[in-house]
C-alpha cells in the first residue's frame, strides 16, 4: 500500500501540471477591438478566449442592436493573424468553423438570421454553423458540447434563460478548449461572465447618398475582472470590419447627450 502513494501524488502532479499549462496558453490569447479606448480597459488588452463573455440588449427593443454587436465581434474572431497578430490570435483556428447557437426565446421576435446581414459584419456565413435548438437545455447542450470537442474557432448563444450552474459549465468548457464563447441573453440572471456588455441603438452614420455607413452602439461595459468598467458609443464599418468610436466623440468616455436609437432588422443589418 505504501509503494502506490508516490505513485498517486506523482499522477496529481501530472495532472496539476498539464491544467496549469492548458490554462497559461488560453489566458494568451485574447481577442483584442483594436481600440485602444477599451482595449486598455481589459487586463489582457482584448477579450479573454477560453472564458465566458455575456451580451445583453439595454431595452428590449435593443435586441438587435445587441446581436449586430455580437456578430461583429464573432467577425473579427474569424481575422487572419496578418491582421490581429500572431500572439494576439494565440491558439484559436483561423479555418474552423464559428458555432451560433439560438434557441426559440432568443431571436423569435427580431426574425430570422441573413446571411448577407451576417457578411456584412465580416462573419462568412460560410464559416457559420448555425444551430437552431427547441429549448434553452438543447441550446446549453450543443454549446458545451461543441466547447468540448473545441473544433469551433468560436461559440456563441442566443437564449433566453441561464442558471449560474450552466454558465459555471459553459465557463468550464471554454477554458478547457480556449475558446472564445459569447453569450446573448437578457439580464437579470447572475452567471460567471469574465465580462459583461450592455449594448443599446445609436443612430448609424450615413454616407452622402443617405446609406448607412457605419452602425453605432452605445456601448457599457458592465462588469470585467481584474480590469475597469466603461461606456462608449462605438460604430463599426462594414467595409474594414473595424470599429472605432464615434467621429463626435473628443473623449473616449459614454457621451450622456441623448441620441435617437436605430431599430434595425436582424436579417438586414442586426444593428
Amino acid at each position: 500500500m505504501l509503494t502506490t502513494v508516490p505513485r498517486h501524488r506523482a499522477e496529481i502532479v501530472e495532472e496539476l501540471r498539464r491544467l496549469l499549462a492548458r490554462g497559461v496558453a488560453a489566458e494568451a490569447c485574447a481577442l483584442p477591438f483594436d481600440l485602444p479606448a477599451i482595449d486598455r480597459h481589459l487586463p489582457q488588452g482584448g477579450l479573454t478566449c477560453g472564458a465566458l463573455h455575456e451580451v445583453m440588449p439595454e431595452a428590449r427593443g435593443d435586441m438587435p442592436a445587441a446581436f449586430g454587436f455580437v456578430a461583429a465581434t464573432l467577425g473579427r474572431a474569424t481575422l487572419g493573424r496578418a491582421t490581429l497578430g500572431r500572439a494576439t490570435v494565440g491558439r484559436m483556428p483561423q479555418r474552423a468553423p464559428i458555432l451560433l447557437v439560438t434557441s426559440p426565446c432568443g431571436l423569435a421576435a427580431c426574425g430570422r438570421l441573413y446571411g448577407h446581414g451576417l457578411n456584412g459584419f465580416g462573419l462568412d456565413p460560410a464559416r457559420v454553423i448555425l444551430v437552431e435548438a427547441q429549448n434553452a437545455t438543447q441550446a446549453l447542450w450543443a454549446m458545451e458540447e461543441a466547447l468540448h470537442s473545441a473544433a469551433p474557432a468560436a461559440v456563441a448563444g442566443v437564449i433566453g434563460k441561464l442558471g449560474f450552474r450552466a454558465s459555471q459549465r459553459l465557463h468550464l468548457a471554454a477554458g478547457e478548449a480556449g475558446r472564445l464563447l459569447l453569450l446573448l441573453r437578457p439580464p437579470g440572471m447572475v452567471s460567471v461572465a469574465v465580462t459583461r456588455w450592455r449594448v443599446a441603438a445609436a443612430a448609424a452614420a450615413h454616407d452622402r447618398f443617405g446609406l448607412i455607413a457605419r452602425w453605432r452602439w452605445q456601448l457599457r461595459l458592465e462588469r470585467i475582472r481584474n480590469g475597469r468598467p466603461g461606456q462608449w458609443i462605438v460604430e463599426f464599418d462594414h467595409a474594414t470590419h473595424r470599429f472605432s468610436l464615434a467621429a463626435a466623440l473628443a473623449d473616449p468616455t459614454f457621451s450622456r447627450s441623448p441620441v435617437a436609437p436605430v431599430h434595425a432588422h436582424i436579417h438586414a443589418q442586426a444593428g
